[in-house]
Parts: structure tokens; sequence; C-alpha cells
């Protein structure tokens, strides 16, 4: 054999499954399609958001949180309905479930300090939920920013992959792209595929294919750790569910262009089981990058309660879809609506002081403050007067964001940037009155307005995450501002189907012997981990958990 363990794929599950096994003393190979550029993959490009339960940050805030509320919460949110039968789907996944809760709840914390990773004081509350105690949503805030954003918890692992390559355990092979996995009597022995040109494009960027030769590489345990499907959106269209109605004509994309599901159709032709495709998550809330890196480059906007929500008909959303509470209850109001279905886009309407308060963009190059680490500039970001550089470089550069100081002006900018003029003024102008009539106590009927007094009763929402209370029409708020949105295609739910220690397993429950998987390509566990929803702050923790059990099981084979 040339190495003791084969990973494929350089982003954060494959990271962690290396030092994993350079630990244990196993003789690594890394290999990805991507050039050195990309080590560490969709992690490096993330806000940084970890899921953990009962934390000293949140005590700190005064959130009282505990296992038990965690996993009632995440199972609300899962709604596993493929339990049945010798082979459930969710069989696994259930399982994998459970276990990353009690690892948030317990030793998952000292674990990231133990690897580098240090997390601000701040705790976000994601994912606010449909309103049912059962439900899905997080009944507290749980959602830790690391220092260094997506850098600072890919970039820990990306160092001593690099200090192992310098050591002789570690064997980095970029711009290899594997094309199949090797089966000899029933198990997977190793990887084939092309060696592609070199290509010095930045990070993120697309980079050729074109072909320069070929490789083999063997080895005892084989690891998929390839991502999702985000990248291709014909791919996303094939599997959308109908139950989320329609998939859009136009998307945006959350993730690069070499996302593109080939590692799960490798891993299926070579007899691994693939369940719950049709699990998906994709964000409403996406606006074009204004200074893009790859094609279609989408952020998205993580928002505070208080921006109110329209249609692409200029209607008011429904309840539970709201902002920030959840994400595709929202999605499948706007794909399923009848008079909807021709349309991919909705809109935010706010306030200069909202905006100012409540825009965080998703992503590590959107949030300069954090990534850099520099706390006095965080302070002076988050607590200042004013919004973050790079917001205002959206409102000012972007394509969707439109400016005004009144609604009739407002809304014809708005209906400037469709096809056709959807909106009416008259219309919209009823609807942020009405809003607005909401404003006068603390006391309202409008469940948006109420869950904008409940979001200040939280410490971390009324310093840093929540505008004072106001009309959208008051003089002191500051000019009107409207942003139209799209759907971000971000992650696969559903994936390679495996066990608790990473293994992959055949369509007939059976291990497919010297075959792992982890993080997105793995449906973050077990091919399914989430459900159909996720409580944020969860995606990057997924990949740090099965690729920790994935490199300890690969570490005993021999």
């Amino acid at each position: 054999m040339d190495y003791d363990a084969v990973i494929v794929g350089a982003g954060l599950a494959g990271l962690v499954a290396a030092n994993e096994l350079v630990e244990a003393g196993r003789r690594v190979a890394l290999v990805d399609q991507e050039s050195a550029a990309n080590l560490g993959g969709q992690a490096y490009w993330s806000f940084g958001g970890l899921f953990l339960v009962d934390s000293p940050e949140q005590r700190r805030l005064g959130v009282r949180d505990g296992f038990d509320l965690a996993w009632s919460d995440w199972q609300g949110s899962a709604g596993w309905d493929r339990l049945d039968g010798p082979l459930a789907q969710d069989e696994w996944a259930a399982r994998w479930g459970r276990a990353y809760v009690e690892f948030a709840a317990g030793e998952k914390r000292s674990w990231l300090r133990a690897h580098g990773i240090r997390l601000t004081p701040m705790v976000g509350w994601a994912e606010r939920g449909d309103g049912r105690a059962d439900g899905h949503g997080n009944s507290v805030p749980r959602f830790h920013v690391a220092w260094g954003t997506g850098t600072g918890v890919s970039g820990p692992f990306a160092g001593r992959a690099l200090a192992a390559e310098k050591r002789g355990a570690l064997t980095f092979h970029s711009r290899c792209r594997v094309d199949d996995l090797i089966v000899e009597a029933g198990r997977v022995t190793g990887i084939s595929g092309v060696r592609l040109a070199p290509d010095d494009a930045p990070r993120g960027a697309p980079s050729n294919r074109e072909v320069i030769g070929s490789f083999l590489l063997r080895a005892p345990a084989v690891l998929i750790a390839t991502g999702g499907i985000g990248g291709d959106h014909d791919k996303v269209r094939r599997l959308w569910p109908a139950r989320l109605g329609t998939a859009p004509r136009e998307m945006i994309a959350g993730v690069p262009a070499y996302v593109d599901g080939r590692g799960l159709d490798i891993a299926e032709a070579a007899g691994a089981r693939l369940v719950n495709r049709d699990r998906m998550w994709h964000y409403v809330e996406g606006i074009q990058n204004w200074n893009p890196i790859w094609p279609r480059h989408g952020i998205r906007i993580l928002p505070g309660p208080s921006s109110l929500w329209l249609d692409a008909l200029g209607r008011r959303l429904p309840f539970p879809a709201m902002p920030g509470y959840d994400t595709l209850s929202t999605l499948r109001h706007l794909r399923t609506t009848p008079d909807l279905a021709a349309h991919d886009h909705s809109w935010f309407v706010l306030t200069q002081a909202i905006i100012e308060k409540e825009f965080a963009l998703s992503g590590s190059e959107q949030n300069g403050d954090i990534t850099s680490g520099e706390w006095l500039r965080v302070l002076k970001t988050r607590l200042g007067k004013g919004a973050s550089p790079e917001v205002e470089a959206f409102k000012t550069q972007g394509a969707d964001f439109v400016v005004a100081q009144d609604v009739e002006t407002l809304v014809a900018k708005m209906n400037a940037l469709t096809a056709a003029p959807l909106l009416d003024a008259a219309a919209v102008l009823r609807i942020i009155e009405a809003r607005d009539a909401q404003m006068d106590n603390s006391y309202a009927k409008d469940l948006q307005i109420q869950g904008i007094h409940n979001a200040r009763r939280y410490l971390g929402d009324r310093l840093a995450r929540v505008a004072k209370p106001h009309r959208l029409l008051g003089p002191a708020a500051g000019p009107l501002i409207a942003v139209k949105l799209h759907v971000l295609t971000r992650k696969s739910l559903g994936g390679v189907q495996t066990d608790l220690s990473s293994r992959v397993l055949k369509a007939d429950g059976s291990v497919l012997e010297g075959l792992y998987a982890a993080g997105e390509a793995a449906g973050f566990g077990g091919g399914g981990a989430h459900g159909y929803n996720a409580l944020e702050g969860s995606f990057l923790g997924g990949c740090l958990f099965t690729g920790r059990a994935a490199g300890r099981a690969m570490s005993d084979v021999g």
C-alpha cells in the first residue's frame, strides 16, 4: 500500500480526519482537485458559527441551556420520518444527531480550545423557529462565533496539515481529480483519477480542467470528504423536492463551483448507499456579491428580526416566514404559493437604523473585524455608530440595494430592479403604516413586533443585534432601504449513509469495507443528521465531529 489512509477532499472534515490519523502515527495522502490555495474548502469562507450547548459564553449572557432542551429542539427541527423498516434512511441519521448534541453539550468546547479554536463572547440567536414548543427552532441563543470567523476554524487544522507535510507524515496531492474508487474483493483499496494542469487561480475562483496525466493511490482506508452539490445548480434542481414547490429558475451560489457532488456519485458507483438526497438547506436572504470570486457568487444576510419582509408582489410574508426565524418555511412559502412560482425573489424593507444594528453578512471576507481577531476593532464596528464597512459597501455598490427618503420613490426603485413593475406604492405604504401602528407601546398583536420585543430581552441581542423598536416611517430612523433577495444555494442535508464510526454502508445495510465518509458528503453524519432543518452553527461542527470520528476509526485499520 502507498499510504495508511487516503483522504479525498481538503476541506474541514478532511483536515480534521488527517489530523487524527497523523497524531496516531499513520501515513496520510490528502487529495484534492483544486490547488493548495483552497486548503480548508468551504469552511474558510464561512462566518465561523458553532453550535454549543450550556457554554460559559451563554451563561455570561444570562442564557440557561442544557442537553435536554437542545436535544428536544434538534428532534423537533429534524423531523426524522424515515425510521421504519429494516433499512430506514434515518436510522443512522438520528443516532448521529443525538451523538452530535451530546458532543456540543459536552467536550466540544474544550476540544475546540485544545485545537487552537477560540470563541468570541457573542452568542447569536439563529433559527428562532416556527412558534411551536416542540417544533423547529432554537429555544435559546446557541450560535457561537469563532475568532477569525471561518478562517479561525479551518486555519488551525490547515496549519497542522502543513506541519505534518514538513515532517513527512502527510503528502498533499493537489490538482488530482478522483474519478473512481478501486474496489477489490468487495473492499475499497484505493483511488484513481487524472492529474490536472497547474493553476494559480485565487482561492475559490474557477480553475482549469486540463488533463495532463493520471494517478493511482492505494490504502486500506479511504475517506470521501468532498462536500455537497450547492455549486451545481442543475443538480440542485434535479433533486429539488416537491414539498418545496418549484425550484427557482435563477439562483445565486453560496459555495464555489467545485462543490459539484462528484464525490457522491463516485461513492455511489462503488456501492455506497446515498440517502435523503431530497433534503437540502438553501437560504432565502441571498444577495449578489458586488465583488464576486466564483460564478453567481452570493452572500447571505444574517438578519435581525426587524426588517419587513415582502414577497415579489409586495405582500407581507406570514408567520413563521420572518427574518431569522424559519429558513425552510420561508423558502416553502415563496416556492409553493401559486402566484409566486414565476418569481424568484422577495424583498426586505428597512431603515438605516436597522441596517446599522441588524445586518450581518455571512462569510469570513464580509466580517473583517472578527476575522482579524482584533477585539478593539470588533467593539468599534459592532457597538459603534454606523454599519460595518462591508455592509455599507453592499448598500452603496450592491446590485440589490436601493435607498430613498419616501415610500413612493423607494417602490419605484424596487420596480426598476425587476423585469416588470410588480409593486404598488400605495399597497406597500398601507403595509408599512399598519406595521408602524404596532410600535406605539411595548404591547402588540403583530407577531413580528412581539418577536422584536422578545429578542431585546436577551442581552446579546439588545447590545449588538437588534435595533431599538421604531417606526419605519419615523424621521429619526434614517432613509428607507429595500433589498432584493434571492435563493442562495448552500448545503446538502442528505448524503452517504454511515455508521457512528463513519464507515460507509451499502444498500443492504452492510459495511463497505475500507470506505469512510465525513462532512457534508455524509449528510454531516449518517446521511442526514440534521433531518429536514438545521439549527445553524451546526455545519462546521458536523464537519469537525464526523471528520474526527472518521480519522479515529481509520487509525485502527491496518
